[in-house]
Protein backbone atom coordinates (compact mmCIF):
# COMPACT_ATOMS: atom_id res chain seq x y z
CA UNK A 1 0.00 0.00 0.00
CA UNK A 2 0.78 3.22 -1.08
CA UNK A 3 0.66 7.06 0.92
CA UNK A 4 1.30 9.40 -1.95
CA UNK A 5 1.07 13.21 -1.51
CA UNK A 6 -1.32 14.90 -3.45
CA UNK A 7 0.38 16.33 -6.38
CA UNK A 8 1.44 13.16 -7.05
CA UNK A 9 5.18 14.09 -7.68
CA UNK A 10 7.04 13.55 -4.29
CA UNK A 11 10.62 14.46 -3.90
CA UNK A 12 11.29 11.97 -1.40
CA UNK A 13 10.36 8.74 -0.23
CA UNK A 14 10.15 5.93 2.79
CA UNK A 15 9.31 2.64 2.78
CA UNK A 16 8.44 0.48 6.00
CA UNK A 17 7.26 -2.77 6.99
CA UNK A 18 4.60 -3.97 9.25
CA UNK A 19 5.10 -7.07 11.02
CA UNK A 20 2.00 -9.00 12.32
CA UNK A 21 2.72 -11.21 15.28
CA UNK A 22 -1.17 -11.69 15.30
CA UNK A 23 -4.06 -12.57 12.56
CA UNK A 24 -6.60 -10.39 12.40
CA UNK A 25 -9.85 -11.27 14.10
CA UNK A 26 -13.35 -11.25 12.43
CA UNK A 27 -14.11 -7.46 13.78
CA UNK A 28 -11.09 -5.84 12.83
CA UNK A 29 -11.32 -7.35 9.17
CA UNK A 30 -15.27 -6.28 9.27
CA UNK A 31 -14.87 -3.24 10.22
CA UNK A 32 -10.74 -1.55 8.70
CA UNK A 33 -10.26 -4.80 6.62
CA UNK A 34 -6.97 -6.02 9.10
CA UNK A 35 -4.88 -4.84 11.40
CA UNK A 36 -2.79 -3.48 8.60
CA UNK A 37 -4.87 -0.79 7.62
CA UNK A 38 -5.53 0.01 11.23
CA UNK A 39 -1.46 0.51 11.66
CA UNK A 40 -0.85 2.38 8.39
CA UNK A 41 -3.81 4.83 9.19
CA UNK A 42 -2.34 5.46 12.62
CA UNK A 43 0.99 5.92 11.57
CA UNK A 44 1.45 6.80 7.78
CA UNK A 45 1.32 10.00 6.62
CA UNK A 46 3.42 13.61 8.10
CA UNK A 47 1.68 16.08 6.90
CA UNK A 48 3.19 19.37 7.39
CA UNK A 49 6.73 19.09 6.11
CA UNK A 50 6.32 15.08 5.16
CA UNK A 51 3.64 15.60 2.77
CA UNK A 52 6.01 16.00 -0.26
CA UNK A 53 7.06 12.04 0.83
CA UNK A 54 5.68 9.16 -0.70
CA UNK A 55 5.06 6.37 1.56
CA UNK A 56 5.22 2.51 0.76
CA UNK A 57 3.90 -0.07 3.57
CA UNK A 58 4.55 -3.58 3.13
CA UNK A 59 2.69 -6.47 5.40
CA UNK A 60 4.27 -9.62 6.95
CA UNK A 61 2.75 -11.96 8.34
CA UNK A 62 4.89 -12.45 11.08
CA UNK A 63 3.33 -14.88 13.00
CA UNK A 64 2.86 -17.16 10.00
CA UNK A 65 6.40 -17.36 9.56
CA UNK A 66 6.49 -14.62 7.34
CA UNK A 67 9.76 -11.95 7.27
CA UNK A 68 11.02 -9.85 5.18
CA UNK A 69 14.94 -11.54 4.05
CA UNK A 70 17.89 -10.19 6.44
CA UNK A 71 19.05 -9.21 2.83
CA UNK A 72 16.33 -6.84 2.31
CA UNK A 73 16.28 -5.14 5.42
CA UNK A 74 18.10 -2.19 3.53
CA UNK A 75 15.45 -1.84 1.64
CA UNK A 76 13.46 -0.46 4.42
CA UNK A 77 13.47 2.95 6.71
CA UNK A 78 11.14 1.49 9.86
CA UNK A 79 9.80 -1.26 10.89
CA UNK A 80 6.90 -1.97 12.99
CA UNK A 81 6.39 -5.37 15.23
CA UNK A 82 2.57 -5.74 16.73
CA UNK A 83 1.43 -6.93 19.50
CA UNK A 84 0.51 -10.40 19.80
CA UNK A 85 -1.71 -12.99 22.13
CA UNK A 86 1.92 -15.31 21.57
CA UNK A 87 4.61 -14.62 24.08
CA UNK A 88 7.63 -12.69 23.54
CA UNK A 89 10.07 -14.75 25.59
CA UNK A 90 8.88 -18.22 23.89
CA UNK A 91 10.99 -19.85 22.04
CA UNK A 92 9.17 -20.66 18.32
CA UNK A 93 10.90 -20.63 15.59
CA UNK A 94 8.80 -17.22 14.35
CA UNK A 95 9.89 -15.79 17.07
CA UNK A 96 13.61 -16.14 17.37
CA UNK A 97 13.16 -15.36 13.54
CA UNK A 98 11.51 -12.33 14.51
CA UNK A 99 14.41 -12.00 17.12
CA UNK A 100 17.65 -12.31 14.54
CA UNK A 101 15.11 -9.38 12.31
CA UNK A 102 15.58 -6.93 14.98
CA UNK A 103 18.88 -7.80 15.27
CA UNK A 104 19.78 -7.15 11.91
CA UNK A 105 17.56 -4.15 11.57
CA UNK A 106 19.14 -2.68 14.58
CA UNK A 107 22.86 -3.07 13.46
CA UNK A 108 22.00 -1.60 10.21
CA UNK A 109 20.33 1.59 12.33
CA UNK A 110 16.80 1.27 11.02
CA UNK A 111 14.09 2.57 12.83
CA UNK A 112 12.30 -0.31 14.83
CA UNK A 113 8.90 0.38 16.36
CA UNK A 114 7.30 -2.30 18.96
CA UNK A 115 4.00 -2.27 20.39
CA UNK A 116 3.02 -4.63 23.09
CA UNK A 117 3.93 -8.02 22.46
CA UNK A 118 6.61 -6.34 19.72
CA UNK A 119 8.27 -3.41 22.94
CA UNK A 120 9.09 -6.99 24.37
CA UNK A 121 10.81 -8.51 21.37
CA UNK A 122 12.63 -5.99 20.54
CA UNK A 123 13.24 -6.12 24.43
CA UNK A 124 14.33 -9.64 24.17
CA UNK A 125 16.40 -9.11 21.37
CA UNK A 126 18.32 -6.27 22.31
CA UNK A 127 19.56 -8.48 25.37
CA UNK A 128 16.58 -7.16 27.72
CA UNK A 129 14.56 -8.98 30.08
CA UNK A 130 10.48 -10.05 29.68
CA UNK A 131 8.13 -12.35 31.29
CA UNK A 132 4.83 -12.16 33.01
CA UNK A 133 3.61 -8.99 34.78
CA UNK A 134 4.91 -9.15 38.27
CA UNK A 135 2.54 -7.27 39.82
CA UNK A 136 0.16 -10.41 38.42
CA UNK A 137 -2.89 -10.44 35.83
CA UNK A 138 -3.97 -8.48 32.78
CA UNK A 139 -3.82 -5.20 32.29
CA UNK A 140 -6.48 -3.58 30.04
CA UNK A 141 -8.41 -0.51 29.86
CA UNK A 142 -6.89 3.00 29.66
CA UNK A 143 -4.30 2.99 32.43
CA UNK A 144 -1.91 6.66 32.85
CA UNK A 145 1.76 6.92 32.40
CA UNK A 146 3.87 8.88 33.99
CA UNK A 147 6.98 10.26 31.58
CA UNK A 148 10.44 10.09 32.82
CA UNK A 149 11.19 13.45 34.55
CA UNK A 150 14.58 13.62 32.56
CA UNK A 151 14.89 12.12 28.22
CA UNK A 152 17.32 11.55 26.43
CA UNK A 153 18.17 13.91 24.23
CA UNK A 154 16.73 12.29 20.82
CA UNK A 155 15.72 14.35 17.68
CA UNK A 156 11.99 12.54 17.61
CA UNK A 157 11.11 14.17 21.17
CA UNK A 158 12.78 17.33 20.58
CA UNK A 159 10.31 17.65 17.64
CA UNK A 160 7.32 17.57 19.85
CA UNK A 161 8.38 20.15 21.77
CA UNK A 162 6.47 19.86 25.20
CA UNK A 163 5.68 17.24 26.15
CA UNK A 164 3.41 16.25 29.21
CA UNK A 165 3.83 14.73 32.90
CA UNK A 166 1.31 12.07 32.07
CA UNK A 167 -0.44 10.46 29.12
CA UNK A 168 -3.38 8.02 28.92
CA UNK A 169 -2.73 4.59 26.58
CA UNK A 170 -4.76 1.80 25.85
CA UNK A 171 -3.06 -1.24 27.53
CA UNK A 172 -4.36 -5.36 27.23
CA UNK A 173 -1.25 -7.11 28.10
CA UNK A 174 -0.20 -9.54 31.08
CA UNK A 175 3.80 -10.00 30.22
CA UNK A 176 6.08 -6.81 30.32
CA UNK A 177 9.15 -5.83 30.45
CA UNK A 178 11.34 -6.78 33.52
CA UNK A 179 14.55 -5.14 32.42
CA UNK A 180 15.43 -2.82 29.60
CA UNK A 181 18.41 -3.57 27.22
CA UNK A 182 21.85 -2.52 28.07
CA UNK A 183 22.08 1.05 27.13
CA UNK A 184 18.25 1.74 26.62
CA UNK A 185 16.32 4.91 28.49
CA UNK A 186 13.35 4.35 30.39
CA UNK A 187 11.11 6.84 28.82
CA UNK A 188 7.66 5.97 30.70
CA UNK A 189 6.79 4.30 33.62
CA UNK A 190 3.06 3.28 35.41
CA UNK A 191 1.63 1.70 38.78
CA UNK A 192 1.34 -1.57 37.15
CA UNK A 193 4.17 -1.53 34.62
CA UNK A 194 8.01 -0.31 35.39
CA UNK A 195 8.69 0.01 31.94
CA UNK A 196 5.58 1.25 29.39
CA UNK A 197 8.14 2.93 26.96
CA UNK A 198 12.06 2.77 26.39
CA UNK A 199 14.05 3.54 23.33
CA UNK A 200 17.55 2.98 22.41
CA UNK A 201 19.30 5.99 21.02
CA UNK A 202 17.63 7.26 17.88
CA UNK A 203 16.55 4.02 16.47
CA UNK A 204 14.78 1.77 19.04
CA UNK A 205 11.34 3.16 20.74
CA UNK A 206 9.62 0.13 22.22
CA UNK A 207 5.64 0.80 23.72
CA UNK A 208 4.04 -1.70 25.89
CA UNK A 209 0.41 0.24 25.10
CA UNK A 210 -1.62 0.30 21.82
CA UNK A 211 -1.68 3.61 20.40
CA UNK A 212 -3.19 2.38 17.74
CA UNK A 213 -6.48 0.86 19.14
CA UNK A 214 -9.53 2.67 19.05
CA UNK A 215 -12.48 1.95 21.61
CA UNK A 216 -13.94 -0.30 19.80
CA UNK A 217 -11.33 -2.38 19.05
CA UNK A 218 -10.70 -2.78 22.25
CA UNK A 219 -14.03 -3.63 22.88
CA UNK A 220 -14.24 -5.73 20.60
CA UNK A 221 -11.07 -7.64 21.93
CA UNK A 222 -12.49 -7.95 26.03
CA UNK A 223 -15.95 -9.63 24.21
CA UNK A 224 -13.82 -12.37 23.09
CA UNK A 225 -11.45 -12.63 25.72
CA UNK A 226 -14.49 -12.34 28.20
CA UNK A 227 -16.23 -15.60 26.17
CA UNK A 228 -13.15 -17.25 25.91
CA UNK A 229 -13.02 -16.99 29.84
CA UNK A 230 -9.54 -15.63 29.48
CA UNK A 231 -10.93 -12.70 31.60
CA UNK A 232 -14.10 -13.22 33.81
CA UNK A 233 -17.43 -11.15 33.09
CA UNK A 234 -17.11 -8.74 35.87
CA UNK A 235 -13.35 -8.23 34.69
CA UNK A 236 -14.89 -6.90 31.39
CA UNK A 237 -17.36 -5.07 32.76
CA UNK A 238 -15.47 -2.92 35.20
CA UNK A 239 -13.13 -2.34 31.96
CA UNK A 240 -16.22 -1.43 29.81
CA UNK A 241 -17.33 1.07 32.48
CA UNK A 242 -13.57 2.66 32.86
CA UNK A 243 -14.10 2.99 28.75
CA UNK A 244 -16.99 5.13 29.47
CA UNK A 245 -16.04 7.31 31.55
CA UNK A 246 -12.21 8.10 30.00
CA UNK A 247 -10.33 7.38 26.66
CA UNK A 248 -6.62 7.78 25.90
CA UNK A 249 -4.22 10.18 24.63
CA UNK A 250 -3.87 9.10 21.74
CA UNK A 251 -3.39 12.05 19.78
CA UNK A 252 -0.40 12.46 21.72
CA UNK A 253 0.80 8.59 21.14
CA UNK A 254 0.20 8.63 17.26
CA UNK A 255 2.31 11.87 16.81
CA UNK A 256 4.93 10.59 19.10
CA UNK A 257 5.26 7.38 17.01
CA UNK A 258 5.10 9.18 13.73
CA UNK A 259 7.94 11.29 14.81
CA UNK A 260 9.98 8.79 15.90
CA UNK A 261 9.39 6.58 12.35
CA UNK A 262 10.13 9.73 10.01
CA UNK A 263 12.35 12.06 11.58
CA UNK A 264 15.73 12.40 9.59
CA UNK A 265 18.74 10.85 10.74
Amino acid sequence: MKIVAADDQPRRSRRYALLLAARDPEYVLKAYGGYFNVFVSAFGGGGGKDSDVCETWDMFRAVDGELPDLDDVGRYDGFVISGSPYDAYADELWILRLCLLVQEAVAARKRVLGICFGHQVVCRALGGRVGKARRGGWDIGIREVAIAATLPPCRFLDALQDLPQYAKITECHQDEVWEAPLGADVLASSDKTGVEMFCVGEHVLGIQGHPEYTGDILLSLVDRLSTSQAITVPFAEDVKRQLEATSPDREFWLKLCKSFLKTEG
